[in-house]
Formats: C-alpha cells, sequence, structure tokens
C-alpha cells in the first residue's frame, strides 16, 4: 500500500441528488459539530475522512488542524474531531481533530 492515498468515489445516495446530499450534510454538521469517522485517504496535507452517519459527506482533516506533534493518522483509522468550515466547491467538511488519543494508529509526519 501507498503511503498517500486519495479516497474512492464517494457513494450515491439513493433518492437525493448531489446538492440534496451537501445541503443535509451542512444542516447536519454546524460549525462547531463534533464529529467521528474513519480515514479513508491520506495525503501530505492531511487526511479525508468518512463521516460517521452521513454516507455522502467528505471531511478533511488538514496538517495544520491536528494536535502539535501527531502524526498523520493512518488509513482506517477511527477519528473525533471538530467541524471548522464547509467547503462548498468541493464539497467537504473542514475538521480540527481533537487532542491526543484521537486516532489509533498514526505515522509520524
Amino acid at each position: 500500500m501507498e503511503e498517500y492515498t486519495w479516497p474512492a468515489r464517494r457513494p450515491d445516495v439513493p433518492g437525493l441528488s448531489p446538492d440534496e446530499v451537501w445541503a443535509a450534510t451542512i444542516a447536519a454538521l454546524p460549525v462547531g459539530a463534533s464529529v467521528a469517522g474513519e480515514v479513508i485517504g491520506r495525503q501530505p496535507f492531511g487526511v479525508f475522512i468518512r463521516i460517521d452517519g452521513l454516507p455522502g459527506a467528505m471531511g478533511l482533516a488538514e496538517i495544520i488542524a491536528m494536535p502539535e506533534g501527531t502524526g498523520l493518522p493512518v488509513l482506517g483509522a477511527r477519528i473525533r474531531g471538530e467541524v471548522l468550515d464547509h467547503v462548498g466547491h468541493n464539497r467537504q467538511v473542514r475538521v480540527r481533530l481533537h487532542e491526543a488519543g484521537t486516532a489509533l494508529g498514526q505515522s509520524p509526519l
């Protein structure tokens, strides 16, 4: 497995258009909301997250929003964090990871 990977295409949500999925994501995850999910992609700038309970939602935790001194969580790691922002042009939820112990299995930066 390569160290850095892109996430697979987001799953379609039956009966909803991409616009409806994005609107539901924003409504369910306001800024400051707690989120949990699984790391599904890694890049040098951060990790992509499949957010629990929202099959069409994609989260992104950038390195600058990770606790100081932690490494990038590995693929498959379970994480917890807080919603920082919504990025409409690529329909991503920006996430700040919580302090140490957020992710099981981390690699050094």
